[in-house]
């Protein structure tokens, strides 16, 4: 296997913060909602902090309007009120020189000619920083915002999300890269035959082309993924370069990792194209202690109703009936284990280690469900070096 030596850090940049209750804490901001300012702040400092990249995740709708406690409580993947992301980093490209953006666009209810224009003007906006999430929306109500009182089938989104991957890159090649000649001398300001059509006719899409944006800095952005479904894994291999991980041990991390990477050959690709990055947050202080006291502070912040009430989500079932210090159950047979990649690690998690559905949510909440770690400076950069030294990920989004 060939590696780089470089750990690959991104950081989770919205404002609201990666804690159910941390945007309560007297410290953070005093208000977010639509507020260019924060945003602005948070793509400087991680950019000071050579961070890598800045991720948006992103959805098609204002969710939990049925579950009263997480609607009031802005839960932070809820995101009633937040700036379209590609938008966003046009603006937040202007404040700042090196860091990258990954914002996220669906196959699902996106035309291919729409996410090309638009990843390849943020391209150009930002001096080649631009980074598409490609993802193909597994929330069902989405789909009424789009004209469909249906979601369609995981199936037909997969094979989607594939024709519209190859139609999306297709159009990123219509212009070479010496195809604008502005030539005043001659009156030439492009050459015709530095130009081709996409003339694609699929299963799902008719694209002619070509792309009405010039060759981008980077030729191609770079192109994100997160599912991590069997199908998610095999349209990162066939075209991810990085994805986001959910395993919630090192041991299931070197699993997944392993097995991704292993079906990338049958594509003609290299293993190190592309990076597997697992979410991680961080609780640190001057000392272990200092550490430890932030997190308690977090965590008070937490009621056990919303604490119940976001784990219900997460695993796809409903626990507020289930005594608090009970075992957290599995779901009935024949139902699967959550609705997503994340609700089925945290089953596997509760079932592997006993928790209780206390302990569960106190475990789950304060790491979004992926990993965490407190402690010193020292103490984060060593654990993170031994998952990256152990073929566990290829760096991280914090």
């Amino acid at each position: 296997m060939n590696r780089s030596d470089k750990m690959v850090l991104g950081i989770n940049g919205g404002a609201l913060g990666g804690h159910l209750g941390g945007w309560r804490h007297p410290d953070s901001f005093p208000d977010t909602t639509m507020r260019l300012e924060r945003m602005v702040d948070t793509a400087v400092t991680a950019e000071q902090g050579k961070f890598d990249f800045m991720f948006l995740a992103d959805g098609n709708g204002v969710r939990q309007m049925d579950k009263p406690l997480l609607f009031a409580a802005n839960s932070p993947s809820d995101r009633p009120s937040v700036f379209e992301p590609v938008t966003l980093y046009a603006a937040l490209s202007q404040h700042t020189k090196r860091i990258g953006f990954v914002a996220t666009a669906t196959t699902s209810y996106e035309e291919p000619f729409t996410i090309a224009r638009k990843f390849a003007s943020l391209d150009h906006l930002s001096g080649g920083r631009a980074a598409w999430n490609l993802v193909t929306t597994q929330y069902v109500e989405d789909a009424k915002n789009f004209n469909r009182d249906e979601h369609m089938g995981r199936e037909e989104r997969y094979e989607r999300a594939r024709e519209s991957l190859d139609v999306v890159r297709s159009l990123w090649e219509s212009w070479a890269e010496d195809a604008f000649l502005q030539d005043k001398a001659t009156g030439q300001y492009l050459d015709p035959a530095r130009v081709r059509l996409t003339d694609h006719r699929g299963k799902y899409f008719k694209v002619k082309g070509p792309l009405n944006v010039s060759r981008t800095p980077q030729g191609q952005p770079v192109v994100f993924m997160a599912g991590q479904s069997d199908d998610g894994k095999e349209l990162a291999a066939y075209g991810g370069e990085g994805l986001f991980g959910t395993a919630a041990s090192k041991q299931e991390a070197q699993a997944e990792y392993a097995d991704i990477k292993g079906r990338m050959p049958k594509y003609g690709r290299p293993d190190e194209a592309l990076k597997i990055l697992p979410g991680l947050s961080i609780y640190v202080g001057r000392t272990s202690s200092e550490a430890d006291e932030l997190y308690d502070e977090l965590q008070s912040l937490i009621s056990p109703a919303l604490g119940v009430t976001y784990l219900s989500k997460i695993v796809g079932m409903d626990l507020t009936n289930v005594p608090l210090d009970g075992p957290l159950p599995q779901k009935p047979a024949g139902q699967g284990l959550g609705g997503t990649a994340i609700g089925r690690s945290v089953h596997e998690m509760a079932e592997r280690e006993g928790l209780s559905v206390r302990q569960a949510y106190e475990r789950v909440l304060p790491a979004m469900a992926g990993n965490m770690v407190k402690g010193t400076p020292a103490q984060v950069v060593d654990f993170m070096e031994d998952w990256f030294r152990s073929q566990a990920c290829d760096g991280f989004i914090l």
